[in-house]
């Protein structure tokens, strides 16, 4: 019995059950978190299916979220997972994040504060520091660059309107658009936030520079200042 268990493959199952099989057939979108990390796995360990080994591994981490910061050395915890597994795994998460980020690229137009969040959700939702970037705008509200100004602490970043006007000026931006997140999950601007942002309009406004907008990114939604009347 423990010599059939150990045996035991997905090419075993049925093919309308295996994994790449319903994949090609049906599409990715019909597969579960845990058979998708299977097909990544590629192969089971010590009597276990890639998708049981997924499966543990979703146990553990809750969710591709909590894979995406998991580190080796806690990963490798789950039975079947070495260096080549676990490289596989961030390769792929890590594409995820890069297929969201090439929704806005140079020369993009920005038309309200979702286009800029569909981007930099993925990226910035889970950062355990604050990240404070501006995104630069020609005079078509197109993107010339984005620039990361600051990576502050889990409770504040320190942004000054000297190092944002620097870039502005180099770039020749005729707007920008503010945008950083926060680690605790909450986007609602601390007093903080809210004179950091005056501050920077204030020096916008003398080189008749136009802020679009500051977002704030938090775990589930974000904040803007421009829907919200202040800006």
């Amino acid at each position: 019995m423990s010599e059939e268990k150990k045996n035991y493959t997905i090419k075993d199952w049925p093919q309308y059950e295996r994994p790449r099989e319903r994949l090609l057939h049906h599409g990715p979108e019909f597969l579960t978190d845990a058979e998708l990390l299977a097909i990544i796995i590629t192969k089971g360990h010590s009597g276990k299916t890639s998708v049981e080994v997924a499966r543990s591994l979703l146990t553990k981490f809750g969710t591709l979220r909590g894979l995406m910061s998991a580190s080796y050395s806690e990963m490798k915890q789950v039975n079947g997972i070495g260096k080549a597994k676990y490289a596989q795994i961030k390769a792929a998460l890590e594409m995820g994040v890069r297929l969201a980020q090439e929704k806005i690229l140079p020369g993009k137009k920005i038309a309200k504060a979702q286009d800029v969040v569909d981007y930099y959700y993925t990226e910035m939702k889970d950062k355990k520091k604050e990240l404070f970037h501006i995104i630069l705008l020609d005079i078509r509200y197109q993107i010339i660059r984005d620039v990361l100004i600051s990576m502050g602490s889990l409770s504040e970043t320190t942004v000054h309107p000297r190092e944002v006007m620097k870039e502005v000026i180099k770039e020749s931006a005729a707007a920008v658009i503010f945008l950083h997140n926060h680690p605790s999950g909450d986007p609602q601007p601390s007093e903080q936030d809210r004179e950091l942002t005056k501050r920077l309009c204030e020096s916008c406004s003398l080189l008749g520079i136009k802020v679009l907008d500051h977002i704030i990114i938090g775990e589930e939604c974000f904040y803007s200042f421009a829907q919200m009347g202040q800006i």
